[in-house]
């Protein structure tokens, strides 16, 4: 893929997420597809982010703005640079009760692009800062 096409990729992936169509998102992960998840593990598969996303969606609701995509010239490469804006809907466990607070954060993914896909998401963001938000 060229820098453009992983730019209109990464750019796809989101305007699906701001649209609340995680099987649009999902669509575009390779089927060897990890997702490296903020202070935790490795999620490996599509079905375990049709599971995270399903969860998610439950959870917040989130609508990403400021974007600014960069993707390195061959396109193997991405990362994307954004802000959360989110409600807190229901209780994720471990973590404060939800009470339909109200929160912005900025955040960054770095993705890994295989065959014209998705292939690793990595997403960043201050949890501590979210934790304060809502707290």
């Amino acid at each position: 893929m060229s820098q453009a096409e992983t730019k209109q990729l990464i750019a796809a992936y989101y305007d699906a997420f701001n649209r609340g169509e995680p099987e649009a998102m999902e669509a575009m992960l390779h089927d060897d597809f990890e997702h490296h998840v903020n202070e935790g593990g490795i999620r490996r598969g599509k079905d375990g982010f049709a599971a995270f996303n399903r969860h998610m969606s439950e959870t917040y609701r989130e609508n990403l703005t400021d974007m600014v995509i960069f993707a390195n010239e061959d396109g193997s490469s991405a990362a994307a640079e954004f802000v959360v804006n989110g409600t807190y809907l229901k209780t994720d466990p471990g973590l404060p009760e939800a009470r339909g607070q109200s929160y912005r954060l900025p955040a960054g993914t770095f993705f890994a692009i295989r065959d014209g896909k998705i292939a690793r998401v990595t997403t960043y963001y201050n949890l501590a800062d979210w934790i304060r938000q809502v707290s």
